[in-house]
């Protein structure tokens, strides 16, 4: 079946079967390869994407559930707060072996979306569900603070 998507600004075409997961839509068919497969249960945020702002797995949620806009790591640079969140984590050095930074990246750009200043509370609670294997959780909150334009903890 053809599915339309909006893609980072773009409309795009897949013929898929309805019920595939999004992710595999957006990385196998259209070739958008920023999300990433970490488990496969809406567990870990590799695979975040927005859909019309506000943070999916798209691991689990299938093509036919997806009628707004979809915005992957490739195209959050778009607005001034995914701009923001990317440039703190240039200057952090927040990834290491970088595996999980697309989501961790998309989850940050819903957050600061939603609340300018956030808490550390805020933070833990909006990030929580990304896992990091590297542990950068501390860079990743000091790179949130830096993008909200808060103080960051030394």
């Amino acid at each position: 079946m053809a599915v339309r998507l909006h893609v980072n600004g773009s409309v795009r075409e897949a013929d898929v079967d309805p019920e595939m997961p999004l992710l595999w839509a957006l990385r196998d068919v259209l070739g958008v390869l920023g999300p990433k497969f970490g488990c496969g249960v809406a567990q870990c945020g590799a695979c975040t994407v927005h859909v019309d702002g506000q943070p999916i797995r798209s691991c689990v949620t299938p093509v036919a559930a997806v009628s707004g806009r979809v915005t992957t790591i490739e195209g959050v640079g778009a607005t001034a707060i995914g701009r923001r969140v990317q440039q703190a984590w240039s200057e952090l050095d927040v990834a290491q072996c970088g595996y999980c930074q697309p989501g961790q990246i998309m989850s940050a750009t819903a957050l600061l979306k939603g609340k300018a200043k956030p808490a550390n509370d805020d933070i833990d609670a909006a990030m929580g569900g990304n896992i990091c294997r590297c542990a950068t959780y501390t860079r990743i909150r000091a790179a949130i603070k830096q993008a909200s334009g808060q103080k960051t903890e030394a």
